[in-house]
C-alpha cells in the first residue's frame, strides 16, 4: 500500500510507465497459458486428448441458468476497470486519438484475453475438480496452475505466485488513479471538499491520492482477521458499485447523443462514435439492471434468508444515500437536452484534423507499433 501511494503521489507518468510493464508482464504469462491450453486440451500435453469432453461431461453450465446467473456478479467483477480508459483522456497525450485508439484496443483485449482464456479453461478443467474450490486459499489451487499440473509443469505455482503479485500491484495502482482523478473530478464540480483538487509539484491530487488510499488501509486490516468473508463482503460491495457505475456511464451516454442531436450539432464533430449506438448502450442499461437486481434472488429461496440479502445488495445502500443526500442538499436538476454544455474543454475539428495530420506522417512501422500499442 506504502508502495502503491508512492507511486500515485509522483505523478501520473511514473504510473503510466509501471502499468505498462505489469501490463506487459500479464499479457506474455496469459499467451503462454493460451499455449499450453490449448496443447493440453489437444492432447500434446499431459497425454490426454480432452477436446470438449468435459461439456457433456459433468457439461458446460453449472446448475443450470441458476447457477450462470449466480456467477454474474463475480464475472463483472473481473471486467471492472476497463472504464478507466475514459478517466485517463484528460491526462493523455492527444486524446482525440489515443483514448479513441485505447478503447477500440480494450475490447479486443478483453475478447482475447479474457473470454479466449476462460474458454480453454472450461476446456482444460471440469467445474467439479475439487481443487477449484480453493479451501486453503492458496495459488497451488488457481485454476492456471491447476492446467500447468496437467500439462506436467510443475514450477505452474511459483509463476502463478509471481504473476498474482503483479496482477494486484496492477489492480491497487489503477484503481488508486481512478479514485483519486475521479474525487479530483468531483471537486472541480463543487461535488466534493475543494482541497481535493490540490494538486503537488509533480501535478498529482495529493489530498485525493491520500483519502481514496485509506479504504484500501482499512480492507487490508479488514483482511487480517477474516480475508475470506472481508472478501465476500468486499466483492459485493464493489462489484454491485460498479455495475451502477457502467450503468450510469451508459445513461449519460444515451442522453448525451440525444442532447448533440437536439441541438443539431453535426456527429462528424465527435473524435469517437460508439459502435451500434443505441443498441449497444441500451443493452449495457438492461444487462446491468438485471445483474445488479438479479443476482442477489437467491437470499428469496427456498426461504428468505437476511444475510445473503444483505451481502446481495449492500452497495446498493451507499448509492442511493449519497444521490438522494446530493438532491436534496444541492437541489439540483436534471440538465435538460438543450440546455447541455458541449462547449467547456470541447474537442475542435482544427485538433482532430492535427492529430489526423501526425499520423500521415508516420512511416509504416511507425503505423503498426502505434495500431498495437
Amino acid at each position: 500500500m506504502i508502495l502503491i501511494l508512492g507511486i500515485n503521489l509522483v505523478g501520473v507518468r511514473l504510473y503510466g510507465e509501471l502499468e505498462y510493464w505489469f501490463a506487459l508482464l500479464k499479457i506474455l504469462i496469459v499467451l503462454v497459458f493460451v499455449i499450453i491450453g490449448i496443447c493440453v486440451t489437444t492432447g500434446g500435453l499431459g497425454g490426454e486428448t480432452i477436446g470438449f469432453k468435459y461439456w457433456s461431461n459433468p457439461g458446460a453450465f453449472a446448475n443450470g441458468g441458476i447457477g450462470t446467473v449466480n456467477v454474474l456478479l463475480s464475472a463483472g467483477f473481473s471486467f471492472m476497470g476497463t472504464e478507466i480508459v475514459g478517466i485517463t483522456a484528460a491526462e493523455a497525450k492527444n486524446p482525440t486519438k489515443t483514448v479513441p485508439r485505447a478503447i477500440r484496443n480494450t475490447f479486443w483485449r478483453i475478447l482475447f484475453f479474457y473470454i479466449v482464456t476462460i474458454f480453454l479453461l472450461g476446456m482444460c478443467l471440469p467445474f467439479t475438480n475439487p481443487n477449484l474450490a480453493n479451501t486453503d486459499n492458496s495459488s497451488a489451487t488457481a485454476s492456471f496452475t491447476l492446467v500447468f499440473l496437467k500439462a506436467g509443469i510443475y514450477v505452474g505455482a511459483d509463476i502463478i505466485n509471481v504473476v498474482v503479485l503483479v496482477s494486484v500491484l496492477s489492480a491497487a495502482n489503477s484503481s488508486l488513479y481512478t479514485c483519486s482523478r475521479t474525487l479530483l473530478g468531483l471537486a472541480k464540480d463543487g461535488n466534493a471538499p475543494r482541497f481535493m483538487s490540490k494538486l503537488n509539484r509533480y501535478g498529482a491530487p495529493y489530498w485525493a491520492v491520500i483519502c481514496s488510499s485509506v479504504i484500501g488501509f482499512s480492507c487490508v486490516f479488514v483482511s487480517i482477521y477474516s480475508a475470506s468473508a472481508a472478501f465476500i463482503w468486499f466483492l459485493s460491495i464493489t462489484a454491485i458499485s460498479g455495475f451502477i457505475s457502467w450503468w450510469g456511464i451508459a445513461v449519460v451516454h444515451v442522453r448525451f447523443r440525444r442532447a448533440f442531436k437536439t441541438q443539431q450539432r453535426n456527429l462528424d464533430d465527435l473524435p469517437y462514435k460508439a459502435f451500434a449506438h443505441p443498441f449497444s448502450a441500451i443493452t449495457a442499461i438492461v444487462l446491468t439492471t438485471f445483474i445488479t437486481f438479479g443476482q442477489g434472488y437467491t437470499s428469496f429461496t427456498p426461504t428468505f434468508n437476511a444475510l445473503t440479502f444483505v451481502k446481495s445488495y449492500i452497495g446498493l445502500v451507499p448509492v442511493i444515500v449519497w444521490y438522494v443526500s446530493h438532491k436534496l442538499i444541492k437541489k439540483t436538476k436534471v440538465v435538460p437536452l438543450e440546455e447541455v454544455d458541449f462547449e467547456t474543454g470541447r474537442v475542435t475539428r482544427i485538433d482532430i484534423e492535427k492529430d489526423n495530420e501526425e499520423d500521415k506522417n508516420y512511416t509504416w512501422y511507425q503505423k503498426i507499433i502505434s495500431w498495437i500499442a
